[in-house]
């Protein structure tokens, strides 16, 4: 496998790339769920791990970004609509722009809440109540909207691999490249 693109496959770095940000996002929206909606006194360990997540997922997907202006993306699968198209762009667009966003306002709660010194400067104190902080209402949203773009993705993966048996995992690594 060429560490670069080819026209129908993406290279070894994007495909690392993406399944590595793939794992860690998942992890990271487990570990964000269970510290809102678990028990009070699991919380501080979980988010030990989360927050750690969370700035590995925020520069994974730099990585991504810049990656893609070196090694453009291969061309859009054989026969697929236009609006399919723009939709496919759209959605990993807004993949980038929610995990940017999570990373921003996770930022802001452990700056603005002090948290950070709790969780990993041993400082005094219980945690802060992180619903008192106005990051909390953008990070909870966009961790939620995060959810349905990522289900939307796996959904078109599916009919793509299912349905129009066109093997689009073959583009990120998982089967033979239709053709080859």
């Amino acid at each position: 496998m060429d560490i670069k693109r080819s026209p129908v496959r993406y290279g070894s770095i994007a495909i690392a790339l993406h399944w590595i940000s793939a794992i860690a996002i998942i992890a990271m929206l487990g570990t964000g769920f269970a510290a809102a909606f678990g028990a009070e006194a699991q919380k501080p360990m979980i988010l030990r791990v989360h927050v750690p997540l969370g700035v590995l997922v925020v520069s994974l997907t730099i990585a991504r970004i810049i990656w893609r202006f070196i090694d453009t993306r291969p061309g859009d699968p054989a026969g697929q609509s236009r609006w399919q198209a723009f939709a496919a762009h759209s959605v990993h667009a807004l993949l980038y722009v929610a995990v940017l966003v999570l990373g921003a306002s996770g930022i802001g709660l452990m700056v603005l809440s002090g948290a950070a010194g709790v969780l990993f400067l041993g400082a005094p104190g219980p945690l802060p109540d992180f619903a008192e902080f106005a990051p909390m209402a953008v990070h909870a949203s966009v961790a939620f909207a995060l959810v349905s773009l990522i289900l939307v993705h796996l959904g078109a993966v599916l009919y793509h691999q299912l349905v129009r048996r066109d093997r689009i995992l073959s583009r990120m690594g998982i089967g033979t490249v239709p053709g080859q």
